[in-house]
């Protein structure tokens, strides 16, 4: 609506409009401003407790700043007062649907500053589970974005194959989200009488009835309006906000470090890297998807490997494990991303200092630059589809 002034002897009358930013009469006086609009902390809408403070013109975002740290719990100061057993539990919470991959990240800081050598079936126990948890991930963010914005149904697929793949790796550990079976030196206990059998049975149901998932959502008309061409994330962009995972791959960013610099025994392996061109959140989305079938054959080519292989699944160590004074970085390809662990040791039972790299911290700056231009109602595609734990950005 635009500004109106009508005269009539000593009555002036004035008509304004809603929106922001209006110039009312032949004065020019502005008759509104941009309003600034907090999305959170507590929004039922976004993943967690994130704050989003957005300026808007009417129903476009002017500017975006993502404020974090209201779910701050201080795990990295907690390292530094638990010995090198305690300190896998905490790992596991940062990033909660991340739990097995955290825990790995950990260890192999601890055992690359150790100089252990693990033994080579944990290895490749290791790795099948590790990519188990990304399926898992992947398939909660699967659910959960079409959810944010209307699509009911995909939901209850993704978790009936969550399901499946839960049952495969409660039994090896006993824990449905936060397993606590990486030790120091290994794992911490030889795997059930025939689990890689029923592991891989559960592997071939949950790739049999992806389909039923995949042709529900991928092409759905309705999805494909609310996500394609919206959020677009260059790849210059990526790279500049340190974007790593699903998110930087959908840009068009070909980093993958199980192929670029293999960790455990990735390098033994011809790990898929899943990429898109487009930058938006449909490929965003369709990198999961893909994602999922490529973790899927790779977990099944490690549980193989581990029926050929025989001897230990851990590493004896003293009741006391010190590691030797030193500095080491190690890096993981997580499921949301790059996850880095720089340990700093005195030669003492707990970590000097061990600084997190997460990933969803360096993936949610990104929204600073791609919410501005958008309308509100893009908003909540956007913010879903930047697939982040706020426990992994507030750490």
């Amino acid at each position: 609506m635009t500004g109106m002034t009508t005269e009539t002897g000593d009555l002036r009358e004035l008509t304004v409009g809603t929106g922001a930013g209006l110039v009312a009469g032949t004065g020019g006086q502005q008759l509104g401003t941009d309003m600034v609009l907090n999305i959170g902390p507590q929004h039922p809408s976004t993943h967690g407790v994130l704050r989003l403070k957005l300026v808007l013109d009417g129903e476009r975002v002017v500017s975006a700043e993502p404020i974090v740290g209201y779910m701050h719990r201080g795990a990295e100061k907690l390292f530094e007062v638990r010995d090198y057993r305690q300190i896998i539990v905490l790992a596991n919470r940062h990033d909660w649907l991340s739990a097995f991959a955290n825990e790995l990240g950990v260890v192999l800081a601890v055992e690359r500053l150790m100089g252990l050598e693990v033994p080579e079936r944990a290895t490749w126990l290791r790795m099948a589970l590790a990519e188990l948890n990304r399926v898992l991930n992947h398939l909660m963010f699967l659910g959960s974005y079409p959810l944010e914005i209307g699509a009911i149904t995909p939901v209850f697929y993704a978790f009936r194959e969550r399901e499946t793949l839960q049952a495969v790796m409660e039994e090896v550990s006993g824990g449905r989200i936060h397993y606590m079976f990486n030790r120091v030196g290994g794992l911490k206990e030889e795997v059930p009488a025939g689990w890689t059998s029923r592991a891989r049975a559960a592997i071939g149901e949950v790739r049999g009835r992806m389909p039923d998932l995949d042709n529900l959502i991928r092409r759905n008309e309705i999805f494909m309006a609310r996500t394609v061409g919206v959020g677009v994330l260059s790849a210059a962009d990526a790279a500049a906000f340190g974007a790593s995972g699903p998110v930087a791959r959908a840009s068009g960013l070909d980093l993958d470090l199980r192929r670029d610099d293999p960790y455990l025994a990735y390098d033994e392996l011809d790990v898929p890297v899943v990429t898109k061109t487009a930058g938006d959140c449909h490929a965003r989305f369709e990198v999961l998807l893909d994602q999922v079938y490529a973790s899927l054959d790779l977990a099944e080519q490690c549980l193989d490997r581990v029926d050929r292989l025989t001897g230990p699944v851990n590493t004896r160590l003293p009741k006391v494990v010190k590691a030797p004074e030193g500095h080491t970085y190690a890096w993981t390809e997580n499921p949301l991303g790059i996850n880095g662990y720089y340990l700093v040791s005195r030669g003492e039972k707990t970590p000097w200092r061990l600084k997190l790299r997460t990933a969803s911290y360096a993936n949610v700056q990104a929204l600073a630059t791609l919410l501005p231009g958008c309308l509100v109602p893009d908003l909540i595609a956007i913010l879903g589809s930047m697939f982040f734990v706020v426990g992994d950005i507030d750490k």
